[in-house]
Parts: structure tokens; sequence; C-alpha cells
């Protein structure tokens, strides 16, 4: 197929994906027989299609991040219902011309999100449409043991999976990971458990379980640790404060879903990758108390109110409220 729509949150496949037909389109002159469309010149589409590749069989045309494949509006104005329109026009454009596209033209859209407009209806009948979502996690595990194993690393299902639960389900932030850990391991070596808590860096959510493990044990001194490990590796304290103010209210959704019996995945919204979070919140909950949570939030409310007028340093207040519940 000729004409193709490649989209999703899982960028690394994506990506892989798009440098394949690259390779495999072969030679490539910009301006000649390879175009590149973003939402600056997506007007200029139709007219490259129809102008010959001078001296090439085919051309590709690689159009990126444009803007097309957004959801009618009935209020469109201005620029929104420009581009509305101009999507409509290639949708009824590639209707009419399919079998003149597939004869002289790979025609490749990418783009993060795709809703199912005109464009996206047409691009499906006369091409392919692809959808890349992000890896659930048995799929991750199995990427990062086939990883080490290319490279004669070893890395354990419990390793890999604790691993994913610390780097996130992003495939190449994990790739970056994992690079690290295949060289301090070495050809023939073991990754660790030690190995991911030394080397790799740890999404902030990930971090924000340690500490609020931490505070459910009414452990201070390692809670002030994290979180002044966090403020050494310069993460934005007031990110840190948004970051454990949802923490908490998601563990209060644990409590409510409990409480009426409600789907736990469902009631927080969970990803189809996120599925392995579900146990990790309801074993964190239990450290407290509904009335407990519901305090906690509160006063991460109101440390962020007194912080922008400058009643308090932001720093001390969040000290204060763990300090506070440790006490």
């Amino acid at each position: 197929m000729s004409i193709k729509l490649l989209y999703g949150e899982e960028t690394y496949l994506l990506e892989t994906k798009l440098k394949k037909i690259k390779k495999d389109f072969g030679e490539m002159i910009k301006g000649i027989n390879f175009i590149q469309i973003d939402e600056t010149n997506s007007d200029e589409l139709i007219s490259d299609i129809e102008t010959p590749a001078f001296g090439f069989e085919k051309k590709l045309i690689i159009a990126k991040s444009t803007g097309l494949f957004k959801k009618e509006k009935k209020t469109a104005k201005g620029q929104e219902l420009a581009t509305i329109k101009l999507s409509n026009k290639i949708a009824e454009y590639i209707e009419e011309n399919a079998e003149l596209i597939n004869q002289g033209v790979e025609l490749v859209f990418v783009e993060q999100e795709a809703e199912k407009n005109n464009l996206y209806k047409s691009i499906e009948k006369n091409g392919e449409v692809l959808e890349f979502k992000e890896l659930k996690l048995p799929e991750l595990v199995q990427n990062i043991q086939k990883i080490c194993a290319a490279y004669k690393v070893k890395i354990d299902g419990s390793t890999a999976r604790y691993f994913v639960e610390n780097c996130g389900t992003n495939m190449q932030d994990l790739i970056n990971e994992i690079r690290k850990l295949i060289e301090h391991a070495g050809e023939n070596g073991t990754i660790t458990d030690k190995d991911v808590d030394l080397l790799c860096i740890k999404q902030i959510d990930s971090v924000i379980f340690d500490l609020t493990d931490n505070l459910g044990k009414k452990d201070i001194t390692k809670a002030m640790q994290v979180l002044n490990n966090l403020i050494y590796e310069k993460e934005p304290i007031q990110k840190i404060l948004i970051t454990l103010y949802n923490h908490f209210k998601k563990l209060y959704i644990v409590k409510i879903a409990s409480e009426y019996r409600k789907d736990l995945a469902t009631s927080m919204k969970l990803k189809p990758n996120q599925m392995f979070l579900t146990t990790k919140y309801r074993n964190q909950a239990g450290y407290f108390s509904k009335d407990e949570i519901r305090t906690i939030l509160e006063e991460l409310i109101n440390l962020d109110s007194n912080y922008k007028v400058g009643l308090i340093d932001i720093n001390v207040g969040l000290e204060s409220i763990l300090c506070r519940y440790c006490s």
C-alpha cells in the first residue's frame, strides 16, 4: 500500500517503522523524490503529489504533525476551520486519485494522535492505517529481555519488570536506560535490581511511590531522603508537589472504589499498559485511612495556595506536611 497513516503514543516503534519505510524506498533526494510536509506547508501536499519525481520512478512524501486528523467542529473558526477544509479536500483528492497516487507516490502521514475524520477514513479505505499503542507490561518485559540477550547480558523477568516499573513504559526511554545497564553488566553479565537503583533515572511517579511507602511506614528519615534526592536531582519543587497531590488523589480513589466495590482500573482511568499499577496502589492505600488521605490532600492544596501568595516557602511547607503525618 502506497498510502499510509502511522500514529500512536509508542513513538519508538512508530519511528522504527518510518525508518524501515525510508530504507526500503532507497535513494532520497530532498525536493526531488523526497518531500517533507508539516503544518506550515500542508496546503502544498496535493501540488507535491502531482509534481513528477524527475528522473525517479517514485516519490516519497512524509507528512508529519500536520494537524489534519482532528475532528470537525461546528464552532471551528479561523485557522482551525481552514485546516478542517484542507483535510476534507485532501481526503476527497485521495478518494478520486488513489490509483494515481499508488503508481507514483509513497504517501506517509505521521501523527501522535489521529481522530477518525474524513481523511482518516479515506486512508483506511484506500491505503493502510497503523496505530502504535504503548506496549503492556509483559510485552515491555519481553522486549527488554530480548535486547539484553542480543548483547549476551542476562536479566530475569522479575528484574525486567522492576526496571519497567521504575523507568516508565515509553520504549525509547527504556532503551536509553537499558543501554547503561548492559554496558555496566558487560558480556555474560547479569543485571540486578541493585543495578537499576544505582544507574537508572527513575520516573518521578516511581520515586513518589517510594516516598509514599516510607510515609505509610512512618519512616520520616527515609521519606525526607527521597524528597531531598528529588530536589538534588533538580526536579522542580512545584512538580514534586503536584505529583504527590495526584498520587494521594489516586490513593483516595482506591479507597472510594473499594468502599463501593467499583473496578479499580476503571475508576483510576488507567491505560492498558498501566494495569500493573493497580496492585501497587491498592497495597499502598492500605497504609492510610480515608480520612488521613483526605487531610493530606487538603494540606497539599493549602500549601499550594499559600505558596502562590508568598505566605510560606514551598520546601518548608512540604517538609512540614510529611513530618506532621509521621509524628
